[in-house]
């Protein structure tokens, strides 16, 4: 197949990561932004491939990973209400709140349903005016175009019986959240392909210049990941620090305009709560007034006094993994009392969660 089966070949993967440890002379820890690329580099064992002075670091791009606990119980809350059909991805049904998760709540009574995309929600809408439809648009800025165009659609058509439940996220604050810590080891970045395919890799160039970090803009399958491994290192034995694009036959340096386009029609940037992490100025997403009637939020009120401000399970350390401080298999509950089957954290159960693809492959 083309673009997927070349990608895996196992003669250029060996030969490029034989580059890798020809050019390396000096420890190295780089972050991969993007959970598809966790599990890619897990799956395929291209960790194991490095030479032992580069470190991979995974990342906080897990939307399900970083949607933090007191949005899964609003969530629940919501799907529980009479007269509500409450629509999500699959990976959401998993992923624990502080007592229970939306599988459970769907067990209850909840009329939770599976939907490929939120305009399969806006027909729900428009087949049933007498119900609420409620989406749970979570992502980062590479779903957000799909979730603006189905409040914008809804707008258009006057849908009065259709909200969105928001959890999204920008990447370049989430970047630079890492690297101005006191902790941060990260000296390099792969940057997620699909992310930059909708918003380009523009917003990068002052990140690199501003903390001398390379990024680069990186796709998903074996040999793209050790190529962005490789460009990254060079630059980094070399001393420099620019943004480069790997991932040439997806992203453009601008991106996909139309797309940035709707996205800044219909949402604005506002400070974004990231589950075990917390919040990060300007990271965040929220519809602009002239769509807020689509917000469940307003529509069902914000979470209960209850929920706001719970932090996680003791027993979780998924921030740090998700800042590149720990990895999954440093966690004393990895493997035993944190399970996919129960989960103490959404990167366990997640499908693009880092502690997932630790208890799946390895």
């Amino acid at each position: 197949m083309k673009f997927i089966d070349e990608y895996r070949e196992a003669g250029p993967i060996r030969e490029m990561a034989a580059e890798i440890r020809k050019i390396t002379t000096r420890s190295w820890t780089i972050m991969e932004v993007c959970g598809g690329q966790t599990h890619a580099i897990v799956k395929y064992g291209l960790d194991k491939m490095l030479p032992e002075k580069v470190s991979l670091s995974h990342g906080p791009g897990c939307p399900v990973c970083v949607t933090p606990s007191e949005l899964i119980d609003k969530a629940i809350e919501i799907a529980l209400s009479p007269g509500v059909i409450f629509c999500s991805f699959g990976d959401m049904l998993r992923v624990p709140g502080t007592k229970k998760d939306l599988l459970r709540a769907k067990g209850e009574g909840g009329d939770i349903r599976v939907v490929y995309s939120p305009l399969d929600a806006l027909s729900l809408a428009r087949k049933h005016p007498e119900k609420e439809i409620v989406f749970f648009a979570i992502g980062f800025e590479t779903t957000a175009p799909a979730h603006a165009m189905a409040v914008y659609q809804a707008s258009l058509e006057r849908i009065k019986n259709f909200s969105i439940l928001i959890s999204h996220f920008l990447v370049p604050p989430a970047m630079e959240a890492i690297l101005s810590s006191r902790d941060n080891r990260v000296q390099g970045f792969l940057a997620a392909g699909h992310v930059c395919a909708v918003m380009g890799y523009f917003e990068y160039e002052p990140i690199a210049s501003r903390y001398r970090v390379p990024v680069v803009v990186t796709g998903f399958e074996p040999l793209d990941i050790l190529q962005g491994v490789y460009l990254c290192i060079r630059q980094l034995e070399e001393g420099r620090a620019g943004v480069e694009n790997q991932y040439l036959r997806a992203v453009l340096r601008e991106g996909n305009i139309h797309a940035r386009q709707m996205i800044e029609k219909v949402f604005e940037i506002v400070p974004g709560k990231w589950r075990g992490i917390g919040e990060i100025l300007q990271s965040g997403l929220a519809l602009r007034k002239e769509f807020a009637r689509y917000d469940a939020e307003g529509r069902f009120g914000p979470a209960r006094d209850e929920v706001r401000g719970v932090t996680e399970s003791p027993d979780c350390i998924s921030g740090l993994v998700l800042q590149g401080i720990r990895k999954p298999e440093e966690c004393s509950s990895f493997g035993r009392s944190c399970t996919p089957d129960h989960p103490a954290g959404a990167t366990m159960v997640s499908s693009e969660g880092a502690c997932a693809a630790y208890y799946r492959y390895r």
